[in-house]
């Protein structure tokens, strides 16, 4: 097997930092050592297959998405990027894991639903990936299939609040779901939305002639999310079952989550990076001679964006460094403006709901820590290393030591990205992030030893990644 001596960079982890070199033999990490070291009194570096040179540089543990929609059906349409092309901008971006959504709706069976996407992603993808169960409609035979999903290493499954007539549970529905969660150790995820009430909303919004892409984020108002987090945390502590919310994005819903584990609850929650850094107010001002006032639709998606003006971004920052949010992923669920987002051209609830963010999210999140938002430590635990531990990849995943995968990534703090729709690699044809500047670069991402990316140059095939079975959470008391 090759192996492979990554010498003279800063290994970064979730609980500090220092000079080391890291020895991978074939996919795995076989050591961490002192910088020099000799290894049965062999110089290492004269020993091994390949050197990479890490000085100057971080060396981190590969990124884990725990939130992606590849090859989605929504809206009347399907994400843009297939496992193919998502994980492989993925790779580019120092992801080396991806966890996506298999998804039943109503009508249909849970294992038919999961054993179509096994069928969308094997062999497909660049870089290892997992699976959530999304169950869109819960009854008695849905629930009788999630007591069988760890068996199948799927350790976690998503409800929604919203969207009813496509995956809406009512909360009878929630109820019945997280009282299997807590019988079975499955981690509840929630899309926290009060789905009706929004409906309601936005018809009237349409009625009133209303329809751009801003009034979108006017119809899901933050009290929706509030109240749906705060009724989501309910019924978790009524059953006992822990509770993960999605894409939170108003600073209501931190506050309810926060409210809920200062009394010691399971409830846990995820931020993206379109909550950090954009704003409703983006939104409203998008012009562009395409597209005119509907240039704001690259920037629908659900939850939506919020105001500056009231300072959820900062929230979610504060909430980041508190622990308040334990994790960033991107939910992934890009949409091509030509063909996609433009069936809402009349009327914004026929938008699909999505931004292409997972070849950025380590990139956005680390110019957190250029801006003093975030700690290097922080990155790493928000981006790999809690992902890996809240959804039962710990050991294998989001962390460098000996035994674990050899999913490396060494970044430059002086290099320089800038994110543009004509560099990115993922399906689309625009970026919400058009513009972007970050201090800072991806060079090399390793996967599973593998050089995948280096020096400009894609190294990595498609097939390349395997299927993670995934253990329970590490986080459940």
């Amino acid at each position: 097997m090759a192996t492979t001596l990554i010498t003279g960079g800063t290994v970064v982890s979730a609980t500090g930092r220092g000079e080391a070199d890291v020895l991978i033999d074939g996919e795995t990490i076989a050591a961490v050592l002192a910088p020099g070291s000799q290894l049965l009194g062999t110089d290492v570096a004269a020993s091994v297959d390949t050197v990479i040179d890490a000085t100057g540089k971080y060396v981190i543990p590969g990124g884990i998405d725990a939130h992606t929609h590849m090859e989605l059906p929504f809206g009347g349409t399907n994400a843009s990027d297939t496992f193919e092309t998502g994980t492989r901008a993925a790779a580019w971006g120092g992801t080396t894991s991806i966890i996506d959504f298999a998804v039943q709706r109503y009508g249909e069976r849970v294992q038919d639903g999961l054993a179509a996407w096994h069928e969308k992603a094997a062999g497909n993808c660049a870089i290892d990936y997992g699976f959530h169960q999304i169950v869109g409609g819960v009854d008695d035979d849905s629930l009788a299939a999630m007591r069988g999903l760890v068996d199948e290493g799927i350790s976690s499954f998503k409800l929604f609040m919203a969207y009813p007539g496509v995956f809406y549970s009512d909360d009878a529905q929630v109820l019945k779901a997280m009282q299997v969660s807590q019988e079975t150790g499955l981690l509840t995820m929630m899309h926290a939305e009060n789905g009706p009430a929004i409906d309601v909303l936005a018809a009237q919004l349409a009625d009133a002639g209303k329809k751009a892409p801003y009034y979108h984020g006017i119809a899901r108002a933050w009290q929706m999310e509030e109240e749906a987090t705060h009724r989501a945390i309910m019924l978790a502590n009524l059953t006992g079952a822990p509770l993960y919310v999605v894409h939170v994005s108003a600073k209501q819903a931190v506050d309810q989550l926060a409210w809920a584990r200062d009394q010691g609850w399971n409830v846990f929650g995820e931020t993206c990076p379109q909550y950090l850094y954009l704003s409703l107010e983006e939104q409203l001002g998008a012009f562009s001679e395409e597209w005119g006032q509907f240039e704001g639709a690259k920037w629908v998606c659900s939850t939506p964006l919020r105001s500056s003006r009231d300072g959820h971004q900062h929230h979610m920052w504060q909430a980041l460094r508190t622990n308040d949010i334990q994790m960033v992923s991107t939910d992934h669920c890009p949409f091509c403006m030509k063909g996609q987002k433009d069936l809402g051209l009349d009327d914004f609830r026929a938008i699909p709901n999505g931004i292409g963010s997972v070849e950025h999210r380590m990139d956005l999140m680390y110019q957190g820590v250029v801006t003093g938002k975030i700690t290097l430590e922080r990155w790493v635990e928000l981006t790999s290393t809690t992902p890996a531990r809240m959804f039962g990849l710990y050991g294998r995943k989001g962390v460098i030591q000996p035994g674990a995968d050899g999913d490396v990534v060494v970044y430059d703090p002086n290099g320089h990205t800038r994110i543009s729709a004509a560099s990115h690699h993922m399906n689309m044809d625009h970026s919400a992030w058009e513009g972007f500047e970050i201090d800072g670069h991806v060079d090399t991402v390793i996967s599973r030893g593998k050089v995948v990316v280096d020096g400009g140059q894609y190294h990595g095939s498609k097939g390349d990644g395997r299927f993670l079975k995934r253990g329970l959470s590490q986080y459940l008391i």
